[in-house]
C-alpha cells in the first residue's frame, strides 16, 4: 500500500475507534441517568450530575484525541503526525481496539512510510537563504547605481 493509503485507513480507524467511544459514553450516561434517578431511595440528581460529569470528563480525554487526529490525518495537516501520537498513547488504555489502533498508529508513524509523508519538506515552503540569481546580481560589478543626469533648466 501506498503511504497515502495508509494515512487514509489510519485516520478512518482513529474516527472509528473515538465514535465507539463516544456511543459508549452517551450509553453509560444514559444507564446511569435512568438506573439511579428512577430507584426508589436511589442517590439525589447532584450526585448523578457529578458522575456524568465524571464520566463525561474521562471519556473526553480518551475521544478527542482520537477525532482531532482522524479529521487530521484525512486532511494531511502538518500537526496531524503529533495528534496522531497523542491519540494513539490515550486510545493503548482501552484493550482490545484502542491498543490495535495505537499500535497501527505508531507502526505508520515511525516507519519510513509515514517519515515520507510528514517528516519530508513541503513543495510549497518558501527555500531557506538568499536565491542563487541574487548572489549572481551581487557579483557583478555594473549594477553599482548611478543616478541619472539632471534636466536642464529651462528658465
Amino acid at each position: 500500500m501506498t503511504p497515502e493509503e495508509h494515512n487514509k485507513y489510519l485516520g478512518i480507524s482513529h474516527l472509528v475507534y473515538g465514535g465507539m467511544i463516544l456511543a459508549l459514553m452517551i450509553f453509560i450516561m444514559i444507564f446511569f441517568a435512568i438506573a439511579m434517578a428512577g430507584a426508589p431511595g436511589g442517590p439525589p440528581f447532584a450526585v448523578v450530575g457529578i458522575m456524568w460529569v465524571f464520566i463525561g470528563a474521562i471519556y473526553g480525554l480518551m475521544t478527542v484525541p482520537s477525532l482531532v487526529a482522524g479529521y487530521g490525518l484525512l486532511k494531511q495537516r502538518p500537526w496531524a503526525k503529533i495528534a496522531a501520537i497523542v491519540a494513539g498513547v490515550t486510545a493503548a488504555m482501552q484493550f482490545p481496539i484502542g491498543t490495535a489502533v495505537c499500535a497501527y498508529t505508531f507502526w505508520f508513524l515511525f516507519s519510513e512510510p509515514g517519515k515520507y509523508l510528514y517528516d519530508s519538506p513541503r513543495q510549497y515552503a518558501l527555500p531557506s537563504g538568499a536565491n542563487p540569481w541574487y548572489r549572481e546580481v551581487a557579483k557583478r560589478e555594473d549594477t553599482r547605481y548611478t543616478p541619472p543626469p539632471t534636466p536642464p533648466d529651462w528658465r
